[in-house]
């Protein structure tokens, strides 16, 4: 491994950061001998200092108890303080609370805790937003909630049918510490009322949510607890010594738990020899040393120029020491590569850089290597804040971010609603809304979010941040993720969460949907052994669990369109791929089927039908693959259903169409039964109410055999963006156990008695298109007289 570069550089570049941007560019010019001899010199005075004043510190602090070397909390106070002097009586009102804040009892409460059972009634949060004028606690839940619930996307929802009430949360505690002193709490602002105001306007469930309130650490010690856990002011620039700190922790004590995606292979990986850095010293954009440790960036490029990206014009002369031009590069750059100085780091990966954006072949074969280059990253910077490549890195300098750390004084304690958590911070972001981005945090095992208020630092085990203290590793802590998710657990939950990721964000060229998700993809056939991962995924389909993976539905909200192809392809991608369509995509179970759109699990079929697939390849041949099956488990004293599908290799005979031409790539053969059943338009509350337009609806399946003529025998899902047949022809795909989506007394329920079936519409040559999803009852199906059929699916 090449070791990162001196870290003795940071003070010097830290100096020069907090100029202006003609200061910036100084800063990232080559470093000379000269330069690190001042800045040793300069160092030694500065270390000197800080010595004599950690003498003074610690000869006041002797009597004090020993706290954890990476806690950054004030000294544990004797277990004998009065704390009588610093609890408020009934007679103490603020003046500054409204009527129903001023009876409640704040320092109790941080002290004690409130029960989970009883949650304290606060107010409509209309009228804690009216109060917040002249009640200090008031102002602290309408501070927030004016800054992030976007109150004008909302304009006709009334906020007094949103309760709020306020719980306590154990946000951590000291380990080896007598409980409850060392327990630390923060408030839960409860909003009862909130799933009304999410089914009617969907997009606020990213921003509408609870809140809580946290203890600053200047009161801590009036409870007799260290600072850990409690607040920290945020400081106008980011504390780079902090964040050296957090990268320590991660790996010093997270071990195996933090490793990259890699580590779950057996097989030592190295990024290959084409691949490029930028060399932060030298100022070159050369290929990456064997074994070296890099940085990557995750950013939004935005709508700006190509005058600072890397062609085949200006690489030689950017490879070359001093070639790389700060001043032709935006500030998102710049200021990445002056963090990755300051932190003393050499190496950073950047795809405007590291790619040459104008060679097709540099960019295909780049692209293919994502899974290694965000992989083996030492960790990824990600400025959530950013919507352009020009916008700086907030913190990185002074001036480049606005502080929201509103503090309140509440019954003499120090209270605030800090910035924006990390979880609402990313969903709130333009990254978060773009496609490619979505990959390079999944694929990193380190990320280091710059939010327009703080950084925060997130990996496999641990959530750092600038305003609460929580570096001691003796606290057992709780704080939540981002929400992204590392590759982690079975392969088809991976695949499913990053599908579903990946088709709601955006694409500024459509087709690049598949390569956006094949380092995704390259990592999973690898780590979890899928075979060739050009086999293993097709189309953006996982085919070695193809069962699984054509249960796919498009989101009720996206309009059903084709995705359009480079050049005005003739040959669209097939419609059982969910790439071949636009919007987003997810794979949902018997919710869906109810009208329920926010279930998070994955269907399961429990019996697989189909034996063997066939696939069209790119070659225009016909190739059998192998999808490893469901068998049901027998259970004693339960009847084995009765459907019995049809099996078999297909003669060469049946692979073929009458259409005096080749069949397409991506024609899906095989051979299941087919039968028709009429459907009728199911009307949904939740679709009646819904703010936005509904684009796929739910759908009757009705019998059409006797004895139970119109029978509502399953639910479909289907597109209403053009009409309907009144009939449609439906196709056995596999079994499953969901019920309550068919008349339960006209077709009593029993143990795996429902089947998915796909939707499809016919062509005269020979033909059929995925029309949509759904579930029918076994018995219906059988009462159907259906046919058996060999299914060519475009």
């Amino acid at each position: 491994m090449v070791p990162p570069f001196n870290s003795a550089t940071q003070s010097r570049h830290g100096v020069l950061a907090t100029g202006a941007r003609h200061g910036v560019l100084e800063t990232l010019s080559p470093v000379s001998t000269h330069d690190l001899a001042l800045v040793g010199v300069i160092g030694g005075f500065a270390l000197g200092a800080v010595l004599w004043l950690l003498v003074v510190r610690t000869c006041k602090l002797k009597a004090n108890i020993e706290s954890d070397r990476t806690s950054e909390s004030a000294p544990l106070l004797n277990p004998q303080t009065d704390l009588q002097k610093y609890q408020t009586t009934a007679s103490d009102k603020d003046p500054l609370l409204c009527s129903i804040c001023a009876n409640l009892n704040f320092h109790k409460i941080f002290l004690d805790g409130i029960p989970e059972n009883e949650e304290i009634p606060l107010d409509a949060l209309s009228s804690i937003l009216q109060k917040s004028y002249q009640c200090s606690f008031c102002r602290l839940i309408a501070f927030h909630v004016r800054r992030t619930w976007r109150l004008d996307k909302i304009p006709h929802f009334d906020l007094s049918r949103i309760k709020c009430g306020m719980l306590s949360y154990n946000c951590g505690y000291l380990q080896g510490y007598p409980l409850p002193k060392f327990r630390c709490y923060r408030l839960h602002i409860n909003m009862e009322g909130l799933p009304d105001l999410w089914e009617r306007y969907p997009t606020s469930r990213a921003v509408a949510r609870s809140l809580r309130i946290h203890l600053m650490q200047d009161d801590a010690f009036k409870f007799g607890r260290p600072s850990d856990i409690h607040g920290r002011r945020v400081k106008n620039t980011v504390d780079i010594d902090l964040v050296k700190k957090w990268i320590k922790v991660c790996q010093k004590n997270h071990g195996d738990m933090c490793q990259s995606i890699w580590s779950m292979d057996n097989v030592v990986r190295k990024l290959p020899g084409f691949v490029r850095v930028v060399d932060v010293v030298s100022m070159a954009v050369i290929p990456a040393p064997s074994g070296c440790r890099y940085v990557t960036l995750s950013y939004v490029w935005g709508a700006i120029g190509a005058e600072y990206w890397t062609t085949q014009d200006n690489i030689l002369e950017r490879s070359t020491p001093g070639g790389l031009n700060a001043a032709n590069l935006p500030e998102t750059i710049t200021d990445s590569i002056l963090f990755v100085r300051q932190l003393g780091e050499r190496y950073i990966w950047i795809d405007a850089l590291c790619i040459i954006q104008d060679d097709s072949q540099d960019k295909s074969t780049q692209i293919q290597t994502m899974d290694l280059i965000y992989g083996l990253s030492y960790f990824t910077i990600i400025t959530t804040s950013s919507t352009t490549a020009r916008d700086p890195l907030p913190g990185c300098r002074p001036r480049t971010r606005t502080l929201q750390q509103h503090i309140e004084v509440v019954q003499g304690l120090h209270l605030y609603v800090g910035p924006t958590r990390l979880r609402e911070a990313v969903a709130l972001s333009a990254w978060n809304t773009r496609c490619w981005t979505y990959q390079e945090s999944a694929l990193s095992h380190r990320r280091i979010y710059f939010t327009g208020q703080q950084v925060y630092f997130e990996c496999h085990c641990s959530v750092f941040c600038e305003d609460i203290i929580s570096e001691n590793q003796r606290f057992i802590y709780h704080f939540e993720h981002s929400g992204i998710g590392s590759l982690f657990g079975d392969s088809f939950s991976n695949y499913m969460y990053a599908v579903k990721e990946c088709t709601r964000r955006n694409l500024t060229v459509e087709s690049d949907i598949i390569d956006a998700v094949t380092g995704v993809t390259n990592a999973l056939a690898i780590v979890f052994r899928l075979g060739d991962p050009t086999r293993a995924f097709q189309f953006g389909m996982m085919m070695t669990d193809l069962h699984h993976a054509l249960l796919w539905h498009h989101d009720p909200h996206t309009p059903r369109a084709r995705r359009p192809l480079p050049g005005g392809d003739s040959s669209p991608w097939p419609s059982w791929a969910w790439a071949a369509w636009r919007g987003a995509i997810d794979y949902l179970t018997i919710f869906r089927y109810e009208g329920i759109t926010m279930d998070i699990s994955p269907p399961q079929p429990v019996e697989t039908f189909v034996d063997p697939w066939y696939i069209v390849d790119c070659s225009g041949d016909t190739v059998q693959f192998d999808v490893p099956p469901n068998r049901p488990v027998v259970w004693p004293g339960i009847p084995k259903p009765s459907y019995s599908p049809p099996r078999g290799v297909l003669d060469p005979t049946e692979l073929t169409l009458d259409i005096h031409r080749p069949l397409e790539p991506g024609t899906l053969i095989f051979r299941t039964t087919s039968s028709h059943f009429d459907i009728v338009r199911r009307s949904r509350r939740s679709e009646e109410l819904s703010a936005t337009p509904i684009h796929h609806g739910l759908f009757d399946i009705l019998s059409t055999a006797f004895p139970l003529p119109k029978a509502w025998a399953g639910t479909v899902v289907l597109p209403l963006d053009y009409p309907l047949p009144t009939s449609l022809e439906f196709i056995v795909l596999s079994r499953t156990d969901i019920r309550r989506v068919y008349d339960e007394e006209s077709f009593p329920s029993y143990h795996e008695c429902s089947l998915h079936v796909m939707a499809i519409s016919s062509h005269n040559d020979g033909l059929m298109e995925r029309v949509g999803l759904g579930i029918i009852h076994e018995a219906a199906w059988m009462a159907s007289n259906a046919k058996e059929k060999v299914v060519f699916l475009r």
